[in-house]
């Protein structure tokens, strides 16, 4: 079927009109007259029959007609689609994070992202540094939201640092080491309630101790979440190494004290890992510059 001739008497029988169709599209009347004709004869059919000193549809005419106006608004619909698309108004992000990130920063940054794109659908997933990694490596998420040490990304991976977060040794208020000074061996020696194996603060503790041949922390409780490890050390349990910006508001508000271990500073970065040399979809582009704008 020829669909040019189809759109051009799709516009005659939107209009009523083949001078009006002419002035449209731009095109002479005898030459849209002639597309017709043959139109016509492609499909066997009488289309449009005169009608005085104009013109009116057939009854196939005005059925076609009804078909091509449903065919034409669904080409609309495709091309609005694909520039929704490719502007970054519509689409799917998949988005692995890191617990930090994923309690701490995403839930303000995609309200931010939502309020100007609320077309733009999002699967999250929270899971630990390397889970996170490995989905975005396996193509199971299109970026990841890690905090964790730049040398620990694989030479697969893009990273682009946000900002740096501080680690705190914290312990509950009435605790025999609320805010004094230690040694790294001996903040060993209190027990620590930590998150599970995989989890990027505690790899960074086991592997301070190991730079400063320190004994290695003593792990007497182990939770899936931050949440339920902090409850745990405010309740007067241990010691838990963390981000500031987990417990910098229980740390304000008295409910945790810092730690000062002498001469040991960390920090984690905070950063936005993708797969090298692979451009991100439109949608993905803009979730990333709205976080660059305002990180924290």
């Amino acid at each position: 079927m020829n669909l040019h001739a189809l759109r051009l008497f799709h516009v005659i029988a939107s209009t009523g009109s083949v001078t009006r169709a002419s002035e449209l599209l731009k095109i002479s009347q005898p030459a849209i007259t002639a597309q017709i004709k043959k139109f016509e004869k492609e499909l066997s059919l009488i289309l449009l029959e005169p009608q005085g000193r104009g013109i009116r549809l057939t009854d196939a005419g005005d059925k076609i007609a009804a078909l091509a106006k449903r065919l034409f608004a669904v080409e609309q619909q495709i091309e609005q689609l694909a520039r929704d698309y490719g502007q970054g108004t519509a689409g799917h992000i998949r988005l692995a994070a890191t617990y930090l990130p994923a309690h701490f920063l995403l839930p303000t940054w995609l309200a931010r992202f939502k309020q100007q794109y609320e077309q733009v659908e999002m699967s999250i997933t929270t899971t630990n540094s390397s889970g996170a990694l490995r989905q975005l490596l396996s193509v199971e998420a299109d970026l990841a939201i890690y905090g964790g040490l730049p040398e620990e990304y694989p030479d697969t991976i893009q990273t682009e640092e946000l900002f740096q977060d501080e680690l705190w040794f914290v312990v509950a208020p009435n605790h025999k080491f609320a805010n004094r000074h230690l040694s790294l061996a001996e903040m060993m020696s209190e027990p620590f309630v930590m998150r599970e194996e995989g989890s990027s603060t505690r790899e960074r503790l086991f592997a301070l101790c190991r730079t400063y041949n320190a004994p290695a922390p003593k792990v007497a409780l182990q939770f899936n979440g931050l949440h339920e490890a902090i409850t745990a050390v405010i309740a007067g349990y241990g010691a838990n190494f963390v981000s500031s910006l987990v417990v910098r508001e229980y740390v304000a508000r008295g409910e945790l004290c810092r730690v000062y271990v002498d001469d040991v500073s960390l920090t984690n970065v905070i950063a936005i890992c993708t797969r090298k040399d692979e451009p991100l979809s439109p949608a993905a582009a803009n979730l990333v510059e709205l976080i660059r704008s305002r990180p924290v």
